[in-house]
């Protein structure tokens, strides 16, 4: 699961690395931000109605078009790869909104026995730059007309090597397949189950971090420091989730 990440790149940058033509609601400035949690603002990519790609910020959270009200909802932050293609949450997202969500890494935490503190770890590509997710995206409707943009992030069994820390990792889509993952008109979710596997064992490093981290109220780019920790977990990752993934 994916519950936490960062994005440092510049408004600027992710024009010229997604060349961006069209985007709504990105400001000229956008400063980095080191503790993106869910219910705040992210970046998404997607193909615009020209055909061009464009950049949008959502919700994190998806709240699908048939909710009546998001508040007795549960808030949905990641769409399980093995399920998303057929559950009726994720459905009409994966045939017709399917996003990129640029991210700088993301954080998740090494549960341990009852009782003891959870270890978060940074969890960034190891040749550095910027990692994509894949994504779905939701309008939701209140009965005045008022919409909401909302999304989630697909997430995929952990691969070998970051299934010590836990057993769920992000979905990573490559630059040769973005155009692929975007293209809702040609390629049926189908088409692209190819895509929703984890990614290689040696993309990701995992550096312990401070507990920081778990307040969201802190941001800065020290929570990405590395810090000792005493002991190994000598335990297996518990399927304890924090929020809802189908």
């Amino acid at each position: 699961m994916c519950g936490r990440f960062g994005l440092e790149a510049s408004w600027q940058e992710l024009f010229d690395y997604f060349d961006l033509v069209g985007s709504r609601q990105l400001g000229e400035s956008m400063p980095p931000r080191y503790n993106i949690a869910p219910t705040q603002p992210i970046v998404t990519v997607s193909i615009g109605v020209g055909g061009s790609r464009e950049g949008q910020l959502v919700r994190w959270g998806l709240v699908p078009s048939w909710v009546k009200d998001p508040k007795d909802f549960s808030l949905l932050v990641n769409a399980r790869a093995e399920t998303a293609i057929d559950k009726p949450t994720f459905r009409n997202a994966m045939r017709h909104r399917r996003v990129l969500i640029p991210a700088s890494g993301f954080y998740e935490w090494q549960r341990y026995g009852k009782g003891e503190p959870s270890q978060p770890y940074w969890v960034r590509p190891r040749d550095g730059g910027m990692v994509c997710f894949g994504g779905l995206v939701e309008t939701w409707c209140d009965p005045n007309g008022s919409e909401i943009d909302t999304g989630c992030i697909i997430s995929t069994a952990a691969n070998e090597s970051f299934a010590p820390i836990h057993h769920r990792l992000p979905l990573v889509i490559q630059p040769d397949d973005f155009d692929r993952w975007l293209d809702c008109r040609t390629q049926e979710p189908r088409d692209l189950v190819d895509l929703m596997t984890p990614v290689d064992d040696e993309y990701f490093e995992c550096i312990p971090v401070s507990t920081d981290v778990n307040k969201v109220a802190n941001t800065g780019r020290y929570l990405q420091n590395a810090i000792e920790i005493k002991s190994p977990a000598k335990t297996k990752p518990r399927e304890n989730e924090q929020y809802s993934m189908f």
